[in-house]
């Protein structure tokens, strides 16, 4: 077999080296990408209720300097503590500093020493995306896809527009981080879009430009909550415009709430909102960004049509202080009997009667159940009729035939829980809450 010329070996040998080289890259980048994501997953909670009954929230990501965390607030609904816990299997209870419901938006305060997520660059189309976090909650889950679109707003009363991609996300997704190639931080996961609460193939983040000021405005207490109009709207489209006679666009005022912002400006069923401090109003959801626009000065200019007249009204906004603390919670009463319970029980400790809506039928307890054992020790009728239940009770009961039963009577619980994940939600409802 022939040699090459001596003029082709100096370009063999560097086509062999290319060859090479780009061998070891493939070789090394699955390291680095399992490398890049194992740091990042050590930055993400599984987020559990900080109660006796441990329910299963959502997720959350270590943010910044790591002294906060930051979760959606639908996943901590109005708990003033969660609990949290990494994949090191290390756990701790966070208080719930700050919140934003509208935005969806929650900070956790958690122990410090930890780096956490800084904001990176906004994405391009087509780049492809990691969603961290605990999906169905199956804990510290990773899936991949691509950003799909930028800048979709989902709800229509939310003055968000969030990014779309296609990396599976589902229930307990929600305040997981959502990564770039590099490991950087491009949003926080928030929403899907199907009514049945799975992923449909479209999931929904907050930007982390749009985070990063959420996270600022709550800690420093600069970002104004967004009011409730009190309006119910539709979009001017279609059959709507022209039945009414005018042009696409605006949205036609469905229900004012007595007594609600909207209703106190003098806005009525059937008026039409056409323009906001001057500007068309496009789509209903037009009007979310009016108003957080005009927190600041306290009051949103509206140009309507009113049976056909063009008319100007101006909604006072009310000054409500920055940001969301967590609500205080009520007095607590520090102990029960089975009577306070709405439980009645005959000499065989036998369940005889129930109140509805009790603790004790809410923690499972049904007519008919016999209490074998407390807290783990052997039950009688007298005891139990005597006994303080001063924290959340474990008891056995039998229930049929040789079936028997733990259940756990929490009489703090208030019954609403949380909202476990959520946030389920369809594009572009015809009707919008405002």
């Amino acid at each position: 077999m022939p040699f090459p010329p001596r003029r082709l070996v100096p370009v063999v040998r560097s086509a062999v080296l290319a060859l090479l080289l780009m061998t070891l890259i493939a070789a090394l980048s699955p390291a680095r990408a399992e490398a890049m994501l194992d740091t990042a997953m050590a930055r993400v909670f599984v987020v559990r209720s900080a109660d006796a009954q441990d329910r299963f929230l959502g997720s959350a990501f270590l943010w910044d300097d790591g002294t906060v965390a930051v979760t959606n607030a639908h996943v901590t609904g109005g708990a003033a503590e969660v609990r949290l816990l990494d994949e090191a299997g290390r756990t701790e209870t966070a208080r719930v500093i700050a919140r934003d419901a509208v935005r969806d938006v929650a900070i956790l305060a958690v122990t410090p020493g930890r780096q956490g997520f800084g904001p990176g660059p906004a994405p391009a189309l087509g780049d492809p995306v990691w969603a961290l976090g605990a999906p169905l909650g199956l804990g510290f889950t990773l899936t991949q896809g691509i950003v799909s679109a930028h800048a979709r707003q989902v709800e229509a009363a939310v003055p968000l527009r969030l990014l779309q991609h296609d990396a599976a996300v589902n229930p307990g997704s929600s305040g997981g981080p959502l990564l770039d190639a590099e490991g950087r931080l491009i949003g926080m996961n928030s929403r899907i879009a199907d009514g049945s609460r799975l992923y449909a193939g479209m999931s929904f983040a907050i930007a982390t430009a749009d985070l990063a000021r959420i996270v600022g405005g709550l800690r420093d207490g600069t970002l104004p909550p967004v009011p409730p109009l009190g309006l119910m709207l539709r979009p001017v489209s279609g059959g709507v415009a022209r039945a009414l006679g005018l042009p696409e666009g605006g949205a036609l005022v469905d229900r004012v709430e007595p007594g609600g912002i909207a209703a106190r400006a003098g806005l009525a069923a059937g008026d039409v909102i056409v323009a906001a401090e001057g500007h068309p109003l496009a789509t209903p959801g037009d009007l979310a960004f009016a108003v957080e626009a005009a927190l600041n000065h306290g009051s949103l200019s509206l140009g309507l049509v009113r049976s056909g007249v063009p008319v100007e009204v101006l909604v006072s906004l009310p000054a409500a202080p920055a940001g969301a603390a967590p609500e205080s919670a009520p007095s607590r009463v520090r102990s029960y009997s089975f009577a306070d319970l709405g439980v009645t029980l005959d000499d065989a400790a036998t369940v005889t009667a129930l109140a509805g809506n009790s603790p004790a039928a809410l923690g499972g307890l049904a007519e008919g159940d016999r209490i074998l054992r407390l807290d783990g020790a052997d039950a009688d009728a007298a005891r139990l009729r005597a006994r303080r239940i001063t924290a959340p009770a474990l008891i056995l009961v039998a229930r049929g035939p040789g079936a028997t039963l733990h259940l756990l009577i929490d009489p703090w619980d208030n019954g609403a829980g949380f909202r476990p994940l959520g946030g389920a939600n369809v594009l572009d409802p015809a009707v919008t809450v405002f």
